[in-house]
């Protein structure tokens, strides 16, 4: 493989990077936005859960105990 000098390589860089199609700030805002409420109600499904689960085992515990 042949090897490239440092100023191609510097080069080809900004050739790729101005490539790149970057988000708007908006997109950015929305996306985050996203990710909050998706992991809010991830953490009440399994707090949900958790009290079932904790629910039953504590009948099941009460009926044997």
């Amino acid at each position: 493989m042949a090897r490239t000098n440092p100023l191609q390589f510097i080069q080809q860089t900004r050739a790729e990077v101005s490539k790149v199609v970057w988000p708007t700030r908006r997109e950015v805002l929305l996306t985050t936005v996203m990710v909050f409420i998706m992991a809010t109600l991830t953490a009440i499904f399994f707090a949900l859960v958790d009290i079932l689960i904790r629910g039953g085992l504590e009948a099941v515990l009460n009926i044997f105990g």
